[in-house]
């Protein structure tokens, strides 16, 4: 983990760089297929430095999301048995298992709601290839679900500063599994 904290740290570097926004792009794009860091890590500092441009951040970290799921997509349309083996060794493969049985549960709703899982976003994208999901629905489910998440980040940033900056890297797996069950709640009881 100690090269993973490192790359961490580096991500965080790049949000203060000249050109942060082209890096926060090709971190989101990364994520969708295969990268294992999260954009808000870079989205939040960016945003909390900037927050006259919190929109636009959250705008480029969305549309880089949806591009990447697209390579996430393709990678398990096309790719699944090559690369199952670095799914198990990477220890996403019960995280697959887990995007596979709420595809079968909720089918488009579960890329939605995937744009808030703490579960890699990747391993939802590469779940829709690896099934066969329909593209467009794919496509309209990562921009309504990212963009939900991005935008919310942005909103947080941009009303409570760096009080939510500390609360968002802290408590970010728990706030999205709270988000996943208030939709599965809304969901059941609909």
């Amino acid at each position: 983990m100690n090269k993973l904290h490192q790359l961490y740290t580096y991500i965080l570097r790049l949000a203060s760089h000249a050109k942060a926004s082209y890096y926060l792009f090709i971190l989101s794009f990364t994520e969708s297929s295969f990268f294992p860091i999260p954009p808000d890590v870079m989205l939040a500092p960016m945003c909390l430095a900037k927050p006259s441009k919190a929109w636009k951040f959250a705008f480029i970290t969305t549309i880089g999301s949806v591009l990447g799921g697209v390579l996430g997509y393709i990678i398990g349309k096309f790719s699944f048995d090559y690369i199952e083996p670095f799914i198990q060794k990477m220890g996403y493969m019960m995280a697959y298992q887990n995007s596979v049985h709420w595809f079968n549960e909720w089918g488009f709703w579960a890329i939605l709601i995937a744009g808030f899982s703490p579960i890699p976003y990747k391993v939802f994208t590469i779940a829709a290839g690896a099934l066969n999901m329909a593209f467009l629905p794919f496509i309209i489910g990562s921009a309504l679900g990212r963009g939900a998440r991005f935008y919310l980040v942005a909103l947080l940033v941009k009303l409570f500063g760096e009080k939510i900056d500390y609360i968002l890297k802290k408590y970010m797996d728990r706030i999205g599994w709270g988000i996943v069950i208030i939709i599965a709640l809304l969901f059941h009881f609909k």
